[in-house]
């Protein structure tokens, strides 16, 4: 393989993907930490930035195939910019559509992921307000490639939720980000883990695992907005690209501590542990669209985990671990008690899922 071209690695979101942001991007695009108008900026690679009070966030989606059991294309970015503006502290307000279209495009497809978008905007309550559309000619593209950005306010919720970890603990961070975990919060995840990733490789491969899974494609902004009014909430993220695994270790790395698991503890259905063993991946490497890790004071961690279930998208949520200085990086107690590195992977193991 060619080391002097970009592979499919360097979008997968793990490792490889890392070092090509850090090596050959921040290095053009970076230097806005110092400038007073940015709150959050691009050299921290949180999922979006945020600029004299205004949340940013961008992301593109090349899933394949685009309509899969239990959302498409549409739906998967509408949610996914959602989902990243909520990660922060924000409350989202409005979203942008860009779409690349391959000439020869059906028309009936055309209309259903634009529909599905739309719903999935409403569903939300955050409206698509503007786009762009560009046609390519065929054999350019692979169908169609969608862009969504959106912005977003300060959660109505945020300050009383920073307040509450103020009562436990020092804080000095006025957004939620990756670099704010310490040594004792409480790590939870709000659902399966890898229903997308094994949902869509096995819709576009024939396996048969679909017919008992769907995706978890969902907007997630309602259900983090009812754990912030909880409070006690460090660090959130949606564990796309990479997983479980790649979530963890950036924030392992970012806030310096280590993270311990408990593998009894982390919820994923036996047809996703099926089709790993069967495929050979590590289902904590496997991307999700409809779930949140979330770290939190352990003094509010069984009330947020409550707020969590409360809601439809989060009625699995587990307490999965926590943030201690006995380790480095991410480390799983396994089913037999032994103890197993749980390392960035180097890319998604499926590709062309979101």
């Amino acid at each position: 393989m060619p080391t002097d071209r970009i592979t499919m690695a360097h979008g997968a979101g793990g490792a490889v993907m890392g070092s090509l942001i850090k090596d050959r991007i921040l290095k053009h695009l970076g230097g806005t930490a110092d400038d007073k108008r940015i709150e959050l900026a691009l050299e921290e690679l949180d999922d979006s930035a945020v600029v004299d009070g205004i949340v940013l966030s961008t992301d593109s989606y090349v899933v394949k195939p685009i309509f899969f059991p239990g959302g498409d294309i549409g739906s998967l970015a509408v949610a996914g910019t959602i989902n990243d503006l909520s990660a922060v502290g924000a409350e989202p307000l409005a979203l942008s559509c860009g779409l690349i279209v391959e000439e020869g495009f059906p028309l009936e497809d055309f209309d259903r992921l634009i529909a599905s978008s739309g719903r999935t905007g409403r569903e939300a309550g955050v409206p698509i307000v503007t786009g762009d559309l560009k046609v390519m000619e065929k054999g350019a593209l692979d169908q169609v490639v969608v862009n969504t950005s959106g912005i977003g306010k300060r959660s109505p919720y945020l300050d009383s939720n920073i307040e509450e970890v103020r009562r436990y603990r020092e804080f000095d961070s006025e957004w939620i980000r990756d670099s704010n975990v310490r040594v004792g919060d409480v790590i939870i995840v709000s659902g399966f883990l890898g229903d997308h990733g094994i949902t869509v490789l096995s819709f576009r491969e024939g396996y048969g695992f679909e017919s008992k899974l769907q995706s978890d494609v969902a907007p997630l902004n309602k259900m983090i907005g009812g754990a912030l009014e909880e409070g006690g909430i460090v660090a959130m993220k949606d564990p796309t690209r990479g997983g479980f695994s790649n979530t963890l270790n950036e924030w392992a790395e970012k806030s310096n501590v280590g993270i311990a698991l408990r593998e009894t503890d982390i919820p994923i259905r036996e047809e996703v542990h099926s089709a790993c063993e069967m495929l050979g991946f590590d289902p904590l490497d496997i991307g999700n669209e409809g779930k949140i890790v979330v770290a939190v004071v352990k003094e509010k961690a069984d009330a947020v985990l409550e707020a969590l279930r409360s809601f439809e998208e989060g009625k699995d949520a587990a307490i999965v671990g926590e943030a201690t200085s006995d380790i480095r990086g991410v480390v799983l107690e396994t089913l037999v008690g032994g103890k197993r590195i749980i390392d960035m992977p180097v890319g998604d193991p499926i590709p062309r899922i979101c």
